[in-house]
Protein backbone atom coordinates (compact mmCIF):
# COMPACT_ATOMS: atom_id res chain seq x y z
CA UNK A 1 0.00 0.00 0.00
CA UNK A 2 1.18 3.29 -0.85
CA UNK A 3 0.92 6.30 1.05
CA UNK A 4 1.50 10.25 0.75
CA UNK A 5 3.09 11.54 3.37
CA UNK A 6 2.28 15.63 3.63
CA UNK A 7 4.51 17.60 5.47
CA UNK A 8 3.20 21.37 6.49
CA UNK A 9 6.14 22.30 9.20
CA UNK A 10 9.41 23.72 8.51
CA UNK A 11 12.53 21.11 9.10
CA UNK A 12 13.95 24.32 11.35
CA UNK A 13 11.21 24.23 13.72
CA UNK A 14 9.64 20.41 13.74
CA UNK A 15 10.55 17.38 13.74
CA UNK A 16 7.71 16.04 11.30
CA UNK A 17 10.08 15.71 8.00
CA UNK A 18 13.03 13.50 9.88
CA UNK A 19 9.53 11.35 11.34
CA UNK A 20 8.56 10.93 7.97
CA UNK A 21 11.40 9.93 6.26
CA UNK A 22 11.80 7.16 8.83
CA UNK A 23 8.81 5.60 7.84
CA UNK A 24 8.79 5.98 4.34
CA UNK A 25 9.03 3.02 1.92
CA UNK A 26 8.99 1.97 -1.68
CA UNK A 27 6.24 3.66 -3.69
CA UNK A 28 5.62 5.81 -0.55
CA UNK A 29 5.27 10.37 -1.66
CA UNK A 30 6.37 12.97 0.14
CA UNK A 31 4.47 16.06 -0.03
CA UNK A 32 5.92 19.42 1.26
CA UNK A 33 4.14 22.38 1.59
CA UNK A 34 2.79 25.55 3.47
CA UNK A 35 6.34 26.04 5.87
CA UNK A 36 6.97 22.23 4.59
CA UNK A 37 8.51 23.55 1.28
CA UNK A 38 11.83 24.55 3.50
CA UNK A 39 12.65 21.47 2.97
CA UNK A 40 13.85 21.56 -0.49
CA UNK A 41 17.03 23.37 0.77
CA UNK A 42 19.87 21.67 0.15
CA UNK A 43 21.05 22.67 3.69
CA UNK A 44 17.66 21.79 5.57
CA UNK A 45 17.87 19.64 8.17
CA UNK A 46 16.68 16.27 7.12
CA UNK A 47 18.33 17.23 3.37
CA UNK A 48 20.99 14.19 2.80
CA UNK A 49 18.22 11.24 4.28
CA UNK A 50 15.15 13.12 1.82
CA UNK A 51 18.49 12.50 -1.16
CA UNK A 52 18.69 9.35 0.00
CA UNK A 53 15.12 8.65 -0.40
CA UNK A 54 14.79 10.33 -3.79
CA UNK A 55 17.47 8.11 -4.74
CA UNK A 56 15.69 4.84 -3.86
CA UNK A 57 12.75 6.54 -6.32
CA UNK A 58 10.92 8.03 -4.17
CA UNK A 59 9.43 11.07 -5.12
CA UNK A 60 9.47 14.29 -3.13
CA UNK A 61 7.03 16.87 -4.26
CA UNK A 62 6.57 20.63 -3.20
CA UNK A 63 3.27 23.10 -4.02
CA UNK A 64 5.00 25.43 -6.10
CA UNK A 65 2.50 28.45 -4.92
CA UNK A 66 3.96 27.93 -1.44
CA UNK A 67 7.57 27.44 -2.89
CA UNK A 68 7.01 30.96 -4.26
CA UNK A 69 5.42 32.48 -1.73
CA UNK A 70 8.77 31.78 0.23
CA UNK A 71 11.04 32.49 -2.00
CA UNK A 72 12.30 29.57 -2.40
CA UNK A 73 12.26 28.35 -6.49
CA UNK A 74 15.88 29.10 -7.25
CA UNK A 75 17.10 27.48 -3.40
CA UNK A 76 15.75 23.85 -4.43
CA UNK A 77 17.24 20.56 -4.49
CA UNK A 78 17.78 19.04 -7.64
CA UNK A 79 14.69 16.13 -8.00
CA UNK A 80 12.22 17.86 -6.42
CA UNK A 81 8.91 17.87 -8.43
CA UNK A 82 7.39 21.40 -7.84
CA UNK A 83 3.25 20.68 -8.26
CA UNK A 84 -0.11 22.77 -8.26
CA UNK A 85 -3.14 22.59 -7.00
CA UNK A 86 -4.83 20.06 -9.55
CA UNK A 87 -1.73 17.97 -9.28
CA UNK A 88 -2.25 17.41 -5.60
CA UNK A 89 -5.44 16.49 -5.41
CA UNK A 90 -4.60 13.72 -8.08
CA UNK A 91 -1.78 12.65 -6.37
CA UNK A 92 -4.29 12.14 -3.10
CA UNK A 93 -6.06 9.33 -5.81
CA UNK A 94 -2.83 8.03 -6.85
CA UNK A 95 -1.95 6.80 -3.14
CA UNK A 96 -3.64 4.48 -0.98
CA UNK A 97 -3.30 6.08 2.10
CA UNK A 98 -2.92 9.96 3.27
CA UNK A 99 -0.82 10.29 6.33
CA UNK A 100 0.00 14.37 7.43
CA UNK A 101 2.75 15.03 9.53
CA UNK A 102 2.26 18.27 12.59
Amino acid sequence: MSTLHTINKSPYTHKALSSCLKVCIDNDGILLLEDGVFGIIPSAPGAEELQILISRGIKVFALINDVKARGLEEKSAPDIIFIDYNAFVQLTLDHRCVQSWY
